[in-house]
């Protein structure tokens, strides 16, 4: 009679730790989710990361702007043609590099006036997040007046020899006006008659 009472305690014992072996039905999705949460988790400190970079680049910056297409944010510069918005979009691979859409917006919501304006770019220090110059390449950009002027400027813009992993930061600077050109005003002369 002893026995019976530890054979059913055993046997109650079996059966709750045979219920703990088997697998909840909705663990596979729990750790799915789970999973993309963590990828979405990394993903925005990575991004606070890289903004928080390119903030310091423009707080320490005497000269242009630093855009990290990680960040993907526009940044503020005070320029000879006024203040402007500037931000890195449509970054893509490219079969030389990498193209992009560099955005330039005046804003004060004043037409922006044609100008040239150097474009560095280049990789990250992974140590200090500041720019690493060996590698650093640089092309002048002109922006012509529109037909229509307006606040906002788009430039298409191509940068060699990097991946979009590798392109760790673009700078813009040395922002230049450049007048208009002057139109060409025909002369009349009175014909000559001979005598």
């Amino acid at each position: 009679m002893t026995k019976h009472p530890r054979f059913l305690l055993a046997c109650a014992a079996l059966f709750s730790l045979a219920g703990c072996a088997k697998q909840n039905p909705q663990m596979p999705e729990l750790k799915t989710e789970v999973g993309q949460l963590n990828q979405k988790l990394q993903r925005l400190t990575d991004l606070a990361i890289a903004l928080e970079q390119q903030t310091t680049l423009n707080r320490q910056s005497s000269n242009g702007v630093y855009l990290l297409p990680a960040a993907k944010s526009a940044a503020l510069l005070k320029s000879d043609i006024g203040q402007l918005e500037v931000q890195l979009i449509r970054v893509a691979p490219d079969a030389t590099g990498v193209q992009a859409v560099l955005e330039i917006k005046n804003t004060s919501g004043q037409p922006l006036p044609p100008f040239t304006a150097s474009l560095s770019w280049g990789q990250l220090d992974p140590v200090t997040g500041k720019p690493l110059t060996v590698d650093m390449q640089t092309q002048t950009i002109t922006v012509e007046p529109d037909l229509l002027p307006g606040p906002v400027k788009t430039v298409e813009v191509k940068f060699n020899q990097v991946t979009v992993d590798t392109l760790g930061f673009v700078h813009l600077h040395n922002i230049v006006a450049t007048p208009p050109a002057q139109p060409v005003v025909a002369t009349a002369t009175a014909p000559v008659v001979a005598k």
